[in-house]
C-alpha cells in the first residue's frame, strides 16, 4: 500500500469514527444540544479536525442519515427475489425489525430522532427502490393490488404503506424505548414481531394469508 492509498484509508477511517460518535450523541442527546466540539471531544480531536472533514454539523447529519438509510434499504435488496408479494412483505417487516433490534443508535437517530429539513438535505434517490425503502415497501403493495390479492376497498398504497410502517415501528421503538421497564411483561421480541407482522398481512388480504 503506498502513501496515497494509506492517507486515503486513515481519512476514511477518521470519518467512521467522526460518523459512529455523531451517530450515538444525537440519538442520545437530540441533535439540537450537540454541537461539533461535543462530537470531536467524544473521538478526542480537535474541532478544526472535524471541520477537515464536515463544513458544519448540518452537513454530518445529512450524511449520517444518507448512509444509515442507503444501508437500511439495501437489507431488503435480496428480498425482492421473493415472488409472492405478500411473503415478500412478511419478510420485509422482519427484515425492518431485526435492523433496528440490531442497529439500536442507527434506529434512533433514523426513526426517532426529530430532524428539521430531513428530506431536502438528503442525497438519496428518492423513489428507487434501491435505496429508498418506502419505495421498496410501496413497490409491494402496488404489486399485490394490481394481482387483486388484497381485500378490494384498499386501493391506496401510500395509505397501508404508511399504516403498516407504523406497525412494525411500533414494536421494534417500544422495544428499544421500553424493554427494560418491568412494569410490563414483555413478550420476547421474535414473539411480537412474529405476531404483529402476521395480523397486518392476514388484515389486508382477501381470503387468509399463509402464516410464516
Amino acid at each position: 500500500m503506498g502513501p496515497r492509498e494509506r492517507r486515503e484509508r486513515e481519512r476514511e477511517e477518521i470519518r467512521t469514527k467522526i460518523l459512529d460518535a455523531a451517530r450515538e450523541l444525537f440519538a442520545s442527546e437530540g441533535v439540537e444540544s450537540v454541537t461539533m466540539r461535543r462530537i470531536a471531544d467524544r473521538i478526542e480531536y480537535s474541532p478544526t479536525a472535524i471541520y477537515f472533514h464536515f463544513r458544519d454539523k448540518d452537513a454530518l447529519l445529512a450524511e449520517l442519515c444518507d448512509h444509515d438509510f442507503r444501508e437500511f434499504a439495501h437489507q431488503f435488496t435480496a428480498l425482492a427475489a421473493i415472488a409472492d408479494p405478500l411473503e415478500r412483505l412478511r419478510a420485509v417487516g422482519h427484515a425492518y425489525i431485526d435492523f433496528g433490534f440490531r442497529n439500536r443508535s442507527h434506529y434512533r437517530l433514523m426513526f426517532m430522532t426529530p430532524r428539521a429539513n430531513a428530506s431536502r438535505d438528503s442525497q438519496l434517490a428518492k423513489g428507487n427502490p434501491e435505496e429508498d425503502a418506502y419505495a421498496f415497501v410501496k413497490s409491494i403493495l402496488v404489486e399485490a393490488i394490481a394481482a387483486k390479492r388484497l381485500r378490494a376497498e384498499l386501493t391506496d398504497a401510500d395509505l397501508l404503506t404508511q399504516v403498516i410502517w407504523s406497525g412494525v415501528h411500533g414494536v421494534i421503538s417500544l422495544e428499544i424505548a421500553k424493554a427494560s421497564d418491568e412494569w410490563v411483561e414483555w413478550r420476547p421480541i421474535a414473539e411480537r414481531a412474529k405476531l404483529a407482522i402476521d395480523m397486518m398481512v392476514r388484515g389486508i388480504t382477501c381470503g387468509v394469508a399463509k402464516e410464516q
